[in-house]
């Protein structure tokens, strides 16, 4: 397997971590313990922000690479890793959206309400990168008949 697949691998691996990061902080502030509630504090901003920075751009960058190594030839198995990619961010971003619904008021911030919404159109562009290796051919060279 060459670098590039194992690149778009851990591309798919880390916007499933973004994703589960996502989900675990947002079904926490829809069910806070009653005994967090005295004397902590808690802000979503901070938290949000280092996992876009730990998950999603670190993704970003590697699905873009991968492409960029296997744009000339075209590679079918590096395409749907990268719309995978995409696909389990735009479902994952989705059904955290309809948790913003049930989020405690004291937890709301715009950040918070906007980043699912920012990374469900961020996915569509991951899908048609990945779209694009699956229509390139490879060109064989002609043979010189002497």
């Amino acid at each position: 397997m060459g670098i590039e697949k194992w690149v778009a691998a851990v591309s798919l691996a880390l916007f499933v971590m973004f994703v589960g990061e996502m989900l675990s902080i947002y079904i926490f502030m829809t069910d806070v313990p009653e005994t967090f509630e005295f004397g902590l504090e808690f802000d979503a901003n901070p938290k949000i922000l280092q996992f876009i920075s730990i998950g999603v751009a670190p993704a970003g960058l590697m699905a873009g690479l991968s492409y960029l190594m296997a744009r000339r030839y075209g590679s079918k198995p590096i395409g749907y890793l990268i719309i995978a990619g995409g696909v389990v961010m735009l479902i994952g971003m989705a059904y955290t959206f309809t948790l913003v619904d049930k989020i405690e008021d004291h937890f709301l911030s715009d950040m918070v309400t906007f980043t699912p919404i920012l990374f469900m159109v961020l996915s569509i562009p991951v899908m048609v990168v990945g779209a694009s290796l699956l229509k390139i051919k490879i060109k064989r060279q002609k043979k010189e008949y002497y």
